[in-house]
């Protein structure tokens, strides 16, 4: 069934922009700010992210327990799908970028440091430094937005899926320091493997001599981000020709984000073939 929802998230993406309609994020900053505002649980972060993680992980794991057993399973299709849907990044990166590649097309760099610093909340001091932060915005967007969540519910279901958006947004939205400290670590450690498994996807389907070189020393090494191996692997493995511009390098990254994308699921249905 799992594979069969990562096709149907394929095409509901295509179809239209119905992740914008379900992802609603009211209820859990709700939760999440009545929780930072229960005296009682001032000062102890792991109690409250216990509660704002372990509410939504609950309800979702007795839901798909109590419907397991019925129609053979074929109810919990919608709600797999519907937390899939839900999982997925918030925006579109491409939606994203526009206004900055409409200002580097017409030459207006000033507009495009501004539309950056707005739309991707990315700066730098000058204009080659400024793609390489797009760039780096492009496939990290790419990688916590889908990537990271396809991997952990192609592994384990819609609970980590699950938790990996739950954490992706407390990180960003929590007001308490240590809660927001300890979101943060448990997201690290979830994006820790996928990020290397994509980092690997993109060197195979790009330069991938290039990308080696930057992959293979800190394949292991657990003090490289995420964001910065994701990103330094993506600039390598592009394969842009000499002296492209900056918009024809974020299509060529985008180009190989979805040859990445097409490993991932070639893998995923050999793997279902063999098991």
């Amino acid at each position: 069934m799992n594979f069969l929802v990562l096709l149907l998230i394929l095409l509901v993406e295509k179809a239209g922009r119905w992740r914008v309609h379900l992802q609603r994020d009211t209820a859990l900053l709700g939760a999440l700010a009545r929780v930072e505002g229960a005296p009682r649980l001032a000062g102890r972060p792991l109690l409250q992210l216990l509660l704002v993680l372990g509410g939504p992980l609950l309800l979702l794991a007795l839901l798909l327990w109590s419907l397991a057993p019925l129609a053979y399973g074929w109810l919990l299709l919608p709600v797999h799908l519907a937390v899939l849907l839900w999982s997925l990044g918030r925006g579109d990166p491409l939606h994203s970028l526009a206004p900055f590649r409409a200002s580097w097309q017409r030459g207006d760099t000033e507009a495009a440091y501004l539309d950056a610093k707005r739309d991707l909340g990315v700066q730098a001091e000058d204009a080659p430094a400024l793609l390489k932060q797009v760039q780096g915005f492009l496939l990290w967007q790419a990688h916590e937005g889908f990537f990271a969540v396809i991997f952990w519910y192609a592994l384990l279901g819609p609970l980590p899926a699950l938790a990996y958006r739950l954490l992706a947004l407390l990180s960003e939205q929590a007001g308490d320091q240590g809660l927001r400290r300890c979101a943060t670590r448990l997201r690290r450690a979830l994006d820790w493997l996928p990020a290397r498994l994509l980092a690997l996807s993109l060197a195979l389907a790009g330069n991938f001599v290039a990308a080696r070189r930057v992959l293979w020393p800190r394949l292991f090494d657990g003090q490289t981000s995420a964001a910065q191996l994701v990103a330094d692997s993506g600039r390598a493995a592009m394969d842009a020709p000499a002296g492209a511009d900056g918009l024809e390098t974020l299509d060529e990254l985008w180009s190989l984000l979805q040859r990445a994308g097409l490993i991932w699921y070639c893998a995923l249905a050999l793997w279902i073939l063999l098991v």
